[in-house]
């Protein structure tokens, strides 16, 4: 009974760390059967495009060409932690209808890659969304490059603006991972250490310990993502801390952004506790446009109203001074003056208020 108990209360924090890379979390979905196979026992989708960096890696990507002519500019977009460039085929088709190529690379370790499931460390990250930007500007002269990334990816595009603006025209970040180890309880960030510590390679699923937490409202796009052969679906301990090392990075870098940079969050997001998104919002310089999305999960790009998150971008990228349509500038205007929410600690969960809607952890405000 003592060892289950010590085996709980060390697999409790990790899990509840893992769900922060595992986007396809169902709150009301039944058990999907999981997948291990890698690439050598499972036959991948073939990609539109393989870009070689520098080191001769090779990350696999997904390309949706402008739908006018001349196009209006380029997108590159970076997944989130276990996710793959599959991650943009919802939103890419109406960013490529209003004149955007989006290029949708797998990062390294996930997706496609020859070390799919290895974590590669947010330096090697960083240093290929560098490559891969001024690759893209090389390639097409005269259009506006912009850099865009999603949860984890969101976390290498902050360390990418802050350490070199001017490797795009603009950065969107949507529900960028922040939960850095200053926004964790001791118990996490102790765990944490001691397991990669002693175990690196123990690999978790996220089925290890029950958590109720959903990363969209859209089912379709989360049994998608849970069927997908390049997601990922588990990480190991190695790959948690390295994650915890990138979200400490882009703490970090949340004071040093530019000033064309757009950041978009959801009221709903049950994956990165409010706290910490709420500690990186506080040092956005005031320039910084950030947007909040009232019914928003943290897929914003995949819930049920992500024309809306679509149309501000869209806005945004043609007017960075002007209102966003769906109002969410105002949400984010509203919530950082009032400071409706206390913090006094962190928490091995978010100190979030419950909804009453089948108790799902909202911004309590």
């Amino acid at each position: 009974m003592i060892a289950r108990r010590v085996a709980v209360s060390t697999v409790a924090p990790l899990a509840l760390l893992l769900a922060t890379g595992l986007p396809h979390c169902l709150a009301d979905a039944p058990a999907l059967p999981l997948r291990t196979a890698g690439p050598s026992e499972a036959a991948l989708p073939r990609p539109d495009a393989v870009f070689r960096m520098r080191d001769g890696y090779a990350l696999p990507a997904r390309i949706w060409p402008a739908g006018t002519q001349p196009a209006r500019g380029v997108i590159l977009a970076l997944h989130g932690f276990t996710d793959s460039r599959d991650a943009w085929e919802y939103p890419a088709p109406a960013l490529a209808a209003a004149g955007y190529t989006v290029v949708a690379p797998d990062q390294r370790g996930f997706g496609g890659t020859s070390t799919r499931g290895v974590w590669a460390g947010d330096q090697a990250m960083v240093d290929d969304a560098a490559e891969l930007a001024a690759r893209l500007r090389r390639q097409n002269p005269g259009q506006r490059l912009i850099v865009m990334g999603e949860s984890m990816g969101g976390a290498v595009v902050m360390c990418l603006a802050a350490r070199s603006p001017a490797s795009a025209d603009a950065y969107v970040l949507l529900s960028p991972a922040v939960w850095g180890r200053a926004q964790m309880d001791v118990r996490l960030r102790g765990v944490l250490w001691a397991a990669a510590l002693v175990a690196p390679g123990w690999r978790l699923t996220g089925q290890e310990v029950p958590l109720d937490i959903a990363a969209s409202d859209n089912r379709e796009a989360l049994l998608r993502l849970a069927h997908d052969p390049l997601t990922l679906h588990g990480a190991t301990v190695g790959m948690l801390r390295g994650l915890v090392d990138l979200m400490d990075r882009a703490q970090a870098a949340a004071a040093h952004l530019p000033a064309q940079t757009l950041v978009l969050d959801g009221r709903r997001d049950q994956v990165i506790p409010p706290e910490a998104t709420a500690a990186a919002w506080a040092k956005f310089p005031a320039a910084v446009r950030r947007g909040l999305y009232m019914s928003g999960y943290h897929l914003l790009l995949r819930d049920q109203d992500r024309a809306l998150v679509q149309a501000d971008i869209l806005a945004w990228l043609d007017a960075p001074g002007g209102w966003l349509p769906s109002g969410a500038d105002i949400n984010a205007a509203a919530w950082s003056a009032d400071h409706a929410w206390h913090a006094d600690a962190a928490g091995i969960l978010p100190a979030a208020a419950l909804d009453g809607a089948g108790l799902r952890r909202v911004w309590p405000f």
